[in-house]
């Protein structure tokens, strides 16, 4: 990878850069998930952290910095050291390893993500799930292919152009998270049209959503920016949005909060939010 910064300014030539990033990432993730043990320690917020996290991030750090230079770049390791560069303008957003538990538990439900930010909103993005080989990219316009680790992307005829579904009327399918569901989400979907429930881990539940799999998806229980931008690029630019309860846009660089995202209801159909 050159040193330069060749890579054209719109949304989705970065998209692209940050899907074969996350793909190059993706095999660093493998061969630590093929361990017999994969050893592991909790930071100060009680989560836990891996050489995986650890690794992955370094090296994607070392690589954005070198494409796109002078982009602020906040990640979850580093800010957990204390290190958050500050940001006025455009930045990126980077979580090595989101779903560390799944990681963990030997589930493949972990990612790989980034994302710029702009004006406080995700314009571009990439998820990589390397134990499923799937990868979801967004700019403009959001992709799904099949992606094997630390491979080059197939050709673009191999992508599928990713759009939501409208709100069934029938009931929605609502996506929830394996390890954070708690009381106040329960209530919420108590007070909706729900038909199914899907259990999933990390970030893939934006990308479900945008596939049109699925159709809402609310966490109230604490997030940070860098597990929810990416995801969020991608289901924006296919169509749907994440909201905080109040209806608002779910916003990215709040610096004051550490990061950390409030409530949000992520939903495939814009128009389901105002039936809600």
């Amino acid at each position: 990878m050159s040193a330069q910064d060749s890579t054209p300014r719109d949304p989705d030539a970065r998209a692209l850069l940050f899907a074969r990033l996350c793909v190059a990432a993706g095999a660093i993730a493998m061969e630590v998930f093929a361990r017999r043990a994969i050893e592991a320690r909790v930071k100060n917020d009680s989560s836990p952290v891996t050489e995986a996290d650890e690794r992955i991030e370094a090296f994607l750090l070392a690589e954005l910095s070198r494409r796109l230079p002078g982009l602020p770049l906040i990640a979850e390791e580093r800010a957990a050291r204390g290190e958050t560069p500050a940001q006025t303008g455009a930045f990126l957003l980077i979580d090595p390893l989101d779903g560390t538990r799944e990681f963990l538990a030997r589930r493949p439900e972990f990612t790989v993500n980034i994302a710029l930010i702009e004006n406080g909103a995700p314009r571009a993005g990439a998820v990589y799930a390397p134990a499923l080989g799937e990868l979801w990219f967004a700019g403009a316009t959001a992709f799904f292919v099949a992606a094997a680790p630390g491979l080059p992307l197939p050709p673009r005829q191999n992508w599928l152009p990713l759009h939501t579904r409208a709100r069934p009327d029938d009931g929605m399918t609502a996506l929830v998270s394996r390890s954070h569901f708690d009381a106040r989400t329960e209530s919420f979907l108590a007070r909706e049209k729900i038909k199914d429930r899907i259990e999933a881990g990390s970030s893939l539940k934006f990308c479900r959503l945008a596939e049109g799999v699925a159709d809402i998806y609310p966490r109230f229980g604490p997030t940070m920016e860098w597990d929810t931008a990416a995801g969020d690029a991608v289901l924006r630019a296919a169509g749907g949005v994440a909201l905080t309860p109040k209806g608002a846009p779910l916003l990215y660089g709040k610096a004051a909060q550490d990061y950390r995202n409030g409530p949000f209801i992520a939903y495939g159909d814009p128009a389901a939010a105002t039936l809600s």
